[in-house]
């Protein structure tokens, strides 16, 4: 869980303050400490020159052992630890006091001037004053360790006000921050979690801040031109749904328009191939109704009639070609060889006669594997897309067969350099009843045949475009499934 604004900036302020007041508390109590030294040490000399000036006044003619009532008198009076009397010869007359203090008095004294010296007692650290006197001089040993003792109160004095300023300080930051900052900031968070929400507008709260409020009047006017821009987003967005479903309208209606379409040339094509051998059949009837005839002429009108017959069922069977591709016989199953049909497929088209004054050439890998065409599927589309291109080329063309490898099966394409194919048919080359062959020498059901049997068994069939002079199909069938194989 990460921390708030108020802790953190509670925090950072709680390292300032111990930045500042910790090192000015210990300065504070440096200061104090040598203060209260320097006082008790001055304290020590005027204590000293007061007790070597009694005792020079008050002992002047007296006996050493006169002396030590009056200096045991003076002893622990404001921290007198010992006292010395020193001759004018400079060696001791009489010494009292603690034995720890008596000890460090100097062993002689020098009346020459007034001096202190640093010692250490039994009650620690002290202080040697030596003042001069006629004759000789006074040393007095005064305790100057006890400032420690004053000290202690004012420092927990010092550092109680500095804590409760601080505290005072870091309440105060609190209350501001959470008055200034962090309310004006909840009440604009929340006002944007219910424009998440769903609401259409950003109440922005008011503050005294000026910061705080300035974010809230962009914050608000950001909010403004998002809902904006939503609703246009919106508008759009139903504008576009409007139009894919006209476009689902417009598209159905040419679906079915293209249709009717198909189904219209289908039947005028169907009425075309199927009406002039029916003329003909009902004119030889009527020739044949009112009699008078030869019995060769009938016998001639006769095979006409059978041919004319003939032609009405051929072109009714490659229409259920069409309609059926995947019934074409049991055998639609088999996997079929394509080199096989290729090399059949030539040897059937060779004595054609569109073939005899025009070159066909193969090149047929020998590895293919089998497809899901059967071999007589194969050679029907094969032999369609040769003839075809024959009937193109003319003397003197030439025909290839190609057949490789592709990626999920077989590549079969059958390529001429003749004439070519209109733009305007490409579209609908495949379609039932259309033919460039002129009137008679074609159906125009033999690609569509074609393209059923191929898209039955899993492939495909096109024009290549790419190709400028001549013409290309290509033909993609998969390989047959290991079932198939078996």
């Amino acid at each position: 869980m990460r921390a708030g604004l108020r802790l953190r900036l509670l925090l950072l302020l709680g390292g300032l303050l111990l930045v500042a007041f910790v090192p000015l508390f210990f300065a504070v109590a440096t200061y104090t400490s040598i203060t209260l030294q320097k006082l008790r040490e001055s304290h020590a000399r005027s204590l000293g020159r007061t007790i070597a000036g009694h005792v020079a006044a008050v002992g002047v003619g007296r006996t050493p052992d006169e002396l030590m009532p009056l200096l045991r008198s003076q002893l622990g009076a404001e921290g007198l630890e010992a006292v010395g009397v020193y001759g004018a010869d400079g060696r001791p007359l009489a010494r009292i006091g603690e034995p720890s203090a008596v000890a460090a008095l100097p062993a002689s004294a020098r009346p020459n001037r007034e001096g202190t010296a640093d010692v250490t007692t039994a009650h620690g650290r002290a202080l040697a004053v030596l003042v001069p006197r006629r004759p000789g001089a006074v040393v007095a040993i005064v305790r100057t360790d006890d400032d420690s003792a004053h000290t202690t109160p004012l420092l927990r004095l010092l550092a109680l006000y500095t804590a409760l300023v601080a505290l005072a300080l870091l309440t105060a930051t609190y209350a501001a921050l959470t008055r200034l900052i962090v309310r004006p900031l909840d009440a604009l968070a929340n006002a944007a979690e219910r424009v998440a929400n769903g609401a259409r507008q950003l109440a922005v709260p008011h503050t005294p801040v000026r910061e705080l409020g300035e974010l809230g009047q962009s914050l608000h006017t950001m909010t403004a031109r998002l809902i904006a821009e939503e609703d246009k987003l919106l508008s759009k967005i139903d504008e576009v749904e409007h139009a894919t479903a006209r476009l689902r309208e417009t598209q159905a209606q040419l679906v079915r328009s293209e249709r009717l379409a198909s189904v219209g040339r289908l039947a005028a094509g169907l009425a075309h191939e199927i009406g002039n051998p029916i003329a003909a059949l009902i004119g030889l009837e009527d020739l044949l109704l009112a009699g008078g005839l030869e019995p060769e002429e009938e016998r001639d009108f006769l095979q006409r009639m059978r041919r004319e017959t003939d032609r009405v069922h051929r072109i009714l069977r490659d229409l259920l070609a069409f309609a059926r591709p995947s019934t074409a016989g049991d055998d639609a199953r088999e996997p079929g060889s394509v080199e096989a049909a290729v090399h059949d497929t030539a040897a059937l088209v060779m004595p054609h006669p569109a073939l005899r004054e025009a070159e066909l050439a193969l090149d047929v890998h020998s590895d293919l594997p089998p497809v899901t065409l059967s071999r007589e599927q194969l050679v029907q589309v094969i032999l369609n897309l040769v003839l075809n291109a024959a009937d193109a080329i003319g003397p003197g063309g030439h025909v290839r067969i190609e057949a490789s490898r592709a990626a999920a099966g077989v590549r079969l394409s059958v390529s001429d350099d003749g004439p070519g194919i209109a733009a305007d048919v490409r579209d609908r080359l495949f379609e039932p009843f259309v033919t460039t062959k002129e009137v008679g020498k074609g159906t125009g059901l033999g690609l569509a045949v074609c393209r059923g049997l191929v898209e039955a068994a899993g492939g495909t069939i096109e024009l290549d475009p790419s190709v400028v002079r001549g013409a290309r199909f290509v033909v993609e069938l998969p390989a047959a499934p290991s079932k198939l194989l078996a």
